[in-house]
């Protein structure tokens, strides 16, 4: 009998290996960073001082071209090249803290948008991706609010909304509202490019352009209280300083608290000759006083005297010693004949300018972090403080651009707001114009007027239709009284919060997971 034949050893089936992503041609990817550049560049021109508020929605519409069907890792850096062409004018402001300081700020925070085209290259697999992907931007913007130390929410797309057709949705859900409107009329606008350009033809890309037109045109059905028939008239003071950037305060000491007094007593002259209104109230801007009222007789006496001159109660804004090594910006109600009484601290201070995050470091490391001084604390309380017939709101400065701050304000029954703020390093930069740009969406989400008070400007009086009223030039000292309503109806932004927020980033975060997981089920389908 045949032996038979000995079976050959069996050898292991190996997995098929994934398809992988065709190399793109190269007019390919440079189409894909001009689009991002481009994008970056035209969302820049949306804020002030330019003020081109269309052209939002079109720079995103370009990021989103941008990064629509390229690999994840390649959406990743022309994300972070999309944010930096946006980022590096649009906070240029920060350059006399320091090149450096500016460049860091930039690089850190287009990582943002990086991870918001990593996300949104993903939420493409999805049907309805136009949504997720705007979504998504709340979400992105929102982790740039949240993180790092505080997070930093300038130059968020709302605040490039202040007088737009998109301004109205910041009544119905704040300004991450805004920003998803914008976006999702940038995305929609992508979605038909993508069509036009695929077999689906001319047809199928109307659909989404008509959504993107409907999205500002809905903001006008969007409820917004009415007047009230109730209005105050408040004084509002800008004394200037006599220096520029990290020096606007100058060598001699007590120099900005007399020039803001000479202003108020300039107003109370004006006042009496008739040729303003009498003021029920008077704003002062922050830091108006450079030396501690508490401790200096000096400047006690010196505020005293303007405020018993104009006789009626002055919001002054100080930093005041609390100890031996902390201090607070504060917000100090000064009655004519009472002299300090209640205030309110700041609640959200500024890294690096008001105290030094992780300072064991950075003092270590950098001489210049030493120029913030006295470390400050923040206040607890939101700004509700009574002033002669109101109980006005009191936002510091920076905060104006943090929406919880701003509401709890508003809540505890601040109305009008008061911005009181110092630009005086940053004079004659695009921060002044960007603030008051969200004074006036602010003035919107909340039916408040807003009266902002700057030591070297832009001070300003904004209607609750967020529509500016009177401004001053930067640089000069100026001073008037204005006549300001008085609202107490809220909007329903005001009601409901940060729920319109939360709704819209789960939103992009089921996208995002269940566009991973559909990707690993297609995976797995090809092994």
């Amino acid at each position: 009998m045949q032996d038979k034949a000995e079976a050959p050893p069996s050898t292991p089936v190996r997995p098929a290996a994934p398809p992988t992503t065709p190399k793109e041609p190269r007019a390919t990817l440079l189409a894909r960073v001009a689009a991002a550049a481009a994008g970056g560049f035209l969302l820049f021109l949306a804020f002030p001082p330019l003020d081109w508020w269309w052209s939002a929605p079109i720079g995103i519409a370009l990021f989103t071209l941008s990064a629509y069907g390229c690999r994840p890792r390649r959406a990743a850096w022309l994300g972070y090249l999309a944010g930096l062409v946006f980022l590096l004018p649009a906070l240029q402001w920060v350059g006399p803290i320091g090149v450096d300081a500016w460049l860091a700020l930039v690089g850190v925070e287009a990582l943002f948008y990086a991870a918001w085209a990593f996300c949104a290259r993903l939420s493409f697999r999805l049907p309805w991706w136009p949504l997720w992907a705007a979504a998504l931007w709340v979400l992105m913007e929102w982790g740039r609010s949240t993180f790092p130390v505080g997070g930093f929410p300038w130059a968020r797309v709302a605040f490039s909304q202040g007088e737009s057709p998109f301004t109205p949705y910041a009544a119905l859900g704040g300004a991450p509202l805004v920003t998803f409107a914008v976006a999702l009329a940038g995305t929609l606008p992508a979605a038909a490019v993508l069509r036009w350009r695929s077999a689906q033809g001319i047809r199928r890309a109307a659909a989404p352009v008509a959504l993107a037109l409907a999205v500002p045109l809905l903001a006008f059905a969007v409820p917004r209280p009415g007047d009230e028939g109730k209005s105050v008239n408040i004084g509002i003071v800008q004394g200037n300083v006599p220096g520029r950037g990290i020096y606007a305060y100058g060598d001699e000491p007590a120099i900005v608290l007399q020039n803001h007094a000479n202003e108020t007593k300039r107003l109370a002259q004006a006042v009496r000759a008739g040729e303003l209104p009498k003021p029920d109230l008077v704003v002062l801007p922050e830091n108006s006083t450079d030396i501690d009222p508490y401790r200096s007789e000096f400047a006690r006496s010196t505020i005293d005297a303007a405020v018993k001159d104009v006789g009626v109660p002055t919001l002054v804004g100080a930093v005041v010693a609390i100890g031996d090594n902390e201090r607070a910006t504060r917000s100090l109600v000064w009655d004519p004949v009472t002299g300090p009484g209640p205030y309110y601290d700041k609640q959200q201070l500024v890294p690096f300018g008001e105290y030094t995050p992780f300072k064991e470091i950075f003092l270590t490391l950098f001489e210049r972090a030493r120029l913030v001084g006295r470390q400050s604390v923040a206040g607890d309380k939101p700004g509700d403080l009574r002033m002669g017939p109101v109980t006005i709101g009191a936002v510091n400065c920076y905060e104006v651009a943090f929406d919880a701050t701003v509401r709890d304000t508003v809540r505890a029954g601040g109305t009008p707001l008061a911005v009181q703020t110092n630009n005086a390093t940053y004079a004659l930069s695009n921060l002044p114009p960007q603030q008051l740009a969200m004074s006036k969406l602010r003035a919107v989400e909340h039916n408040r007027a807003v009266v902002t008070a700057a030591t070297t400007g832009i001070s300003a009086f904004v209607t609750p239709d967020g529509k500016v009223s009177w401004q001053t030039r930067e640089r000069v000292a100026d001073m008037t009284v204005v006549k300001v309503p008085v609202r107490t109806q809220s909007t329903i932004a005001t009601r409901v919060g940060a729920a319109p927020e939360w709704a819209l980033i789960a939103m992009g975060v089921a996208a995002v997971c269940a566009a991973a997981w559909r990707g690993r089920r297609r995976d797995d389908r090809m092994r």
